[in-house]
């Protein structure tokens, strides 16, 4: 009879067949009850021997059957195997309604489904591995903003993540934007909330690289970093009214000082500096609620809060339209300028049982849900205005080839008046007024930049739609 034996041949299992020897039977064979087996079973075990050896050593020669499948007959063969199905792709919808058409973009995100969704609509939802830094690993945490050195009690204002309804927004990956912007400059020009972004950024950058600072200048205002590796050039432009200013009184009716505005003419200190810019990020607003004299064409033309004989009511509102106007039209007139430019809408505030001067303060541990709040009449104004001016300077920056974003990320910070400092953003024993506007780092705010990341990876598509 036929012997085989298994020999381990570079990590194969493979059957071979021994040769037959001229010998009689052992006596144990006689016990068979079969007796002596016919020459056609050796035939047939030889066989299948031999279509063993050739599946094995030729795989593509030899078709395996499908043993998830019943019974296979020769006169039913099986049907061919259906092409697997496409990795899910997700349909992220980036606009804002008052300015541009919903474009749909594909991200590599994981596990969700396939809807056009608003990544700026949507709630927060638990994140247990959150946060991504500390303000032990991170060196670029302003003091204001450093929560846990100054002591909150309470750590869970940090393990959130941004869940946009209907699809997933990526958590924010070091290398991937330092990858997008390897050799690129970006500057962002606004007021400390455009300061506690930056500071934010640099920290999540952190965890691959610390830039080096490379300012021009000592006046803390004004800041330049470099990220060696990547040779990517990051700038923070302070200039809280966006338009040209400066103090007339330290202290003023509302004890916050007076602001000349001249709502004509952008701030030259960041302005002369957008040509070499690959990316510009703009904000503010929250410096519009303090006493301010209104100039147009050097002439005075009203005040808001300043209480001077003589001088006309402007809101505001008023000057804030005019400055953002002037800003764009500043930006859409620089002809060497060829970067992206985005506005982040307005930080909101949460000042509870009081305004911030007068005992107002943010005690919440959690995010609020949609229902439980809405933005107040002033900021809510606010935010229309930076929306209007910005849908104008969208369409005129369009015809000399601008590409303005829109980083609508209001809804999102206003759900979350568990993240601000409150008291935590000073020694105990300084006296200092708590603290709703500015954020925790960790914190909420670092959704701002994966919000930056998310418009930036998807750049390309939202420029062919809009073609």
């Amino acid at each position: 009879m036929i012997k085989v034996r298994y020999i381990k041949l570079e990590g194969i299992n493979m059957i071979t067949t021994l040769p037959k020897r001229s010998m009689k039977p052992k006596a144990r064979a006689r016990e068979l009850p079969f007796g002596r087996p016919p020459k056609v079973v050796l035939v047939v075990t030889t066989s299948l021997i031999l279509i063993t050896l050739i599946s094995i050593y030729h795989p593509f020669e030899y078709q395996q059957p499908d043993y998830q499948s019943p019974e296979i007959s020769s006169h039913n063969p099986p049907p061919p195997p259906s092409p697997p199905p496409p990795p899910p792709v997700t349909q992220v919808t980036v606009r804002d309604k008052n300015v541009v058409d919903p474009v749909v973009v594909d991200t590599d995100t994981t596990g969700a489904n396939n809807k056009e969704c608003d990544i700026f609509s949507g709630e927060w939802v638990p994140d247990p591995s959150a946060p991504y830094y500390t303000n032990e690993t991170c060196m670029a945490i302003h003091e204001h903003q450093n929560c846990m050195k100054y002591g909150r009690p309470d750590s869970g204002f940090m393990k959130w993540r941004w869940k946009p309804f209907g699809c997933e927004l990526l958590l924010f990956k070091p290398t991937q934007f330092l990858k997008i912007v390897r050799g690129k400059s970006m500057a962002f020009v606004g007021d400390s909330l455009a300061r506690n972004h930056v500071q934010s950024l640099i920290c999540l950058l952190s965890r691959v690289e610390y830039p080096k600072d490379i300012s021009y200048t000592s006046d803390e205002r004004f800041k330049r970093w470099n990220y060696v590796t990547h040779n990517f050039t990051l700038a923070m432009f302070t200039s809280p009214h966006l338009v040209k200013a400066n103090q007339s009184d330290p202290d003023g009716p509302a004890h916050s000082g007076i602001f000349n505005l001249y709502l004509d003419e952008a701030d030259e200190q960041w302005i002369t500096q957008v040509d070499e810019l690959d990316y510009l990020i703009i904000s503010g607003g929250h410096w519009f609620f303090r006493s301010l004299i209104f100039y147009e064409k050097q002439r005075r033309v009203g005040c808001h809060l300043c209480q001077l004989k003589n001088v006309p009511y402007l809101s505001n509102f008023h000057g804030f339209r005019k400055a953002l106007g002037t800003v764009f039209g500043a930006i859409n007139s620089r002809k060497n300028y060829k970067g992206i430019t985005y506005l982040r809408t307005l930080s909101p505030s949460h000042f509870e049982g009081g305004l911030w001067n007068a005992g107002g303060d943010c005690v919440r541990t959690k995010p609020s849900s949609r229902n439980e709040t809405t933005l107040g009449g002033e900021e809510t104004e606010l935010y229309a205005i930076q929306k209007e001016e910005f849908r104008k300077a969208k369409a005129e920056g369009r015809k000399r080839g601008l590409k303005y974003r829109l980083l609508d990320t209001t809804q999102a910070l206003l759900l979350r008046p568990d993240g601000h400092p409150s008291k935590y953003g000073h020694p105990p024993n300084e006296k200092w007024y708590n603290d709703c506007v500015h954020w925790c780092l960790p914190g909420p705010v670092d959704a701002w930049s994966n919000f930056l990341l998310e418009m930036m990876k998807i750049e390309g598509r939202i420029s062919r739609e809009e073609k």
